[in-house]
This record gives C-alpha cells, structure tokens and sequence, in this order.
C-alpha cells in the first residue's frame, strides 16, 4: 500500500500490540519536524553570562569600575558571574573577600539579585547574579537619556538662522549686536576697489 502511494512506512509504537505503523512521505515529515524546532528555537530566551573577576586587595575605584560594568550587564539581561580568586597566602584571611563580595552585591542591589550565597570553592569566591524584572530595577545611570520627539521641533531655530543671514543676533540678555561678514583672512584681491 505504501509503494503504491509512493510514501514510506514509519514504525511510530513498536512496543504497542499490534505495532502501529503509519503512512508518512517521510521527506516532508522530516521537513517540517526541523520548521517546527526552528520555530521554537525562535521563542526561547538564551540567557548570556558575563564574568567579573575581583581579588580580596581591589581598590576602591577598580571596585567602582567592575560595577559600572556589572550595572551595565544587567541593564540588558545578562547574568553576572562574580569570582573572587586567591593568591598565595590569602586563603589564611578569606573574611576579607567575602567583604569585597558583599559589598559588591549591595553595589548592585538595585539591578539585580543574587541567585545563591557566595561559596568559597577551591581558592575563590563564587556568586551568580540575575537582573531584576525591567519593572523593579533601577535605570541604568551610564545610559543617555532619550532624544527629543520630533514632533515637538523648537520653532526659534529658523528665525536665528534668519537672524544670522541678516547679520543681527539676539544675545541672550535682550541686547542686538551687528555682527561683521568675514571674508577670507588672506584675500589679495581685499584692498582692491572695483569701478
């Protein structure tokens, strides 16, 4: 029957009494398997994670850098992963990252939410961040703000082009001053009247 329809048989429940067989133009049904998974691909959100690595002796203002950076990241709904990594000797005194650590996180409290505790694994300090729903967090600060509509042009600018045609400016206190043509500073043909 399947040669005849020129279609294949595909085994979809073999384990099932009787097996169930069907009749599939198995091209077209692999087709439009691999349209479907395209489009689910489509609706998914891949979460991206940017790394920000401290150390216990971070200065104040590389501190305030990395957090700049971080605000940044979860600005645009990335997740942060914050690793603090010890050198030497400073796995004796671990309080002092886990300091820098909160700190940190407190930084940027408003942006975003620690997904765990910061756990000391290995010679580091691990913590991962998500952003904030958009509704609850804080604007970004480093972000301009929005350009004026441009439906509301200012209407003075025209008139100030005007005005400079003319050789007339307004300044801004009320007062009108002449303001002189300047031609070219090196002309020779300057000092030379015309008949």
């Amino acid at each position: 029957m399947a040669r005849a329809n020129g279609v294949d048989l595909v085994e979809i429940a073999p384990n099932a009494t009787p097996p169930v067989c069907r009749l599939v133009d198995f091209g077209k049904y692999r087709y439009e398997q691999a349209k479907r998974d395209k489009e689910s691909r489509k609706h998914q959100h891949a979460t991206r994670v940017k790394e920000v690595q401290l150390s216990p002796k971070i200065d104040p203002h590389d501190l305030s850098v990395k957090t700049e950076h971080a605000v940044d990241f979860l600005c645009e709904d990335m997740k942060v992963k914050i690793t603090l990594k010890f050198r030497g000797r400073e796995m004796a005194h671990t309080e002092y990252g886990f300091q820098v650590i909160r700190k940190f996180i407190t930084d940027i409290a408003p942006y975003g939410h620690p997904d765990f505790e910061p756990k000391l694994i290995g010679r580091g300090i691990n913590v991962m961040i998500s952003p904030l729903p958009r509704n609850k967090r804080a604007k970004n600060p480093r972000q301009p703000e929005a350009p004026p509509q441009a439906d509301q042009e200012d209407e003075s600018e025209p008139v100030r082009e005007e005005e400079r045609r003319q050789g007339t400016v307004q300044i801004e206190r009320g007062e009108t001053e002449q303001v002189e043509e300047k031609s070219f500073s090196n002309n020779p043909f300057e000092q030379l009247e015309v008949k």
